[in-house]
């Protein structure tokens, strides 16, 4: 093989790499909950002695601009010195969030769901270890042409008593999304409803609004594939 040829094959294997570099962090990105948050609890009972119930949720999640679904993970915790008693955590969705299902708990009646409410689950925890949590998969819909936001009550087994409640906290994103096939939200942070034209037909180009993740290594790539056109017109 001559050292011309050579060169070339190296070069492209070497140009592969770096796309690879590229395009490979953006794709994970899509599936990053971001770091747990207990953003909007607050104790309300007061627990046991040596017992702190708290709970968190995703500090980001994703929803399919199809379907509207999305998986939020809720999680409890005892933060105390001493196991807890029998205890349950509720998952209950407000507005244009609505809980579907909770793995491993029962759907609330309506006639029991907290007022303004949509939908509830109830997950019999049970006695939660010192330091111990309990994690549970919530699937959901979300209307991105409203506002939604969900709670997190933390309850006493027999519901006298709430000892932490995270929420009602939103859910929510100030750049909409309507052409990207998902569209990521903040916890704590107010929907902003897609305006009129939100149903056009997608844009050529790179648009913050189709590149909601890792725009900067996107628009990186954008740029390397417009660098190639660039050189093959000169070229020609």
């Amino acid at each position: 093989m001559s050292s011309r040829r050579m060169a070339v094959v190296t070069g492209s294997l070497v140009a592969a790499s770096f796309s690879a570099v590229l395009i490979l962090p953006f794709t994970a990105a899509a599936d990053d909950q971001g770091p747990a948050s207990g953003k909007g609890g607050k104790a309300v009972d007061q627990a046991p002695a040596g017992v702190k119930l708290t709970t968190t949720l995703p500090g980001r999640i994703s929803v399919d601009n199809s379907s509207q679904k999305t998986a939020i993970t809720a999680t409890v915790r005892n933060e105390g010195t001493k196991e807890s008693a029998g205890i349950r955590l509720l998952v209950v969705g407000f507005d244009g969030l609505k809980v579907t299902g909770v793995r491993g708990c029962d759907a609330l009646a309506a006639k029991d769901l907290p007022a303004g409410a949509n939908s509830g689950f109830s997950c019999p925890v049970g006695a939660l270890g010192a330091g111990k949590s309990a994690s549970y998969p919530v699937d959901a819909t979300f209307d991105l042409g409203g506002k939604g936001k969900i709670c997190l009550p933390v309850q006493s087994a027999d519901g006298k008593k709430t000892f932490w409640q995270q929420g009602p906290v939103p859910f929510g994103t100030t750049n909409p999304s309507p052409n990207a096939p998902a569209t990521p939200l903040l916890l704590g942070t107010d929907n902003k409803p897609v305006g009129p034209g939100g149903d056009r037909l997608p844009k050529t180009g790179a648009s913050p609004d189709v590149v909601p993740l890792g725009a900067a290594g996107a628009a990186l790539v954008v740029a390397g594939a417009a660098g190639v056109w660039w050189s093959r017109r000169r070229a020609d």
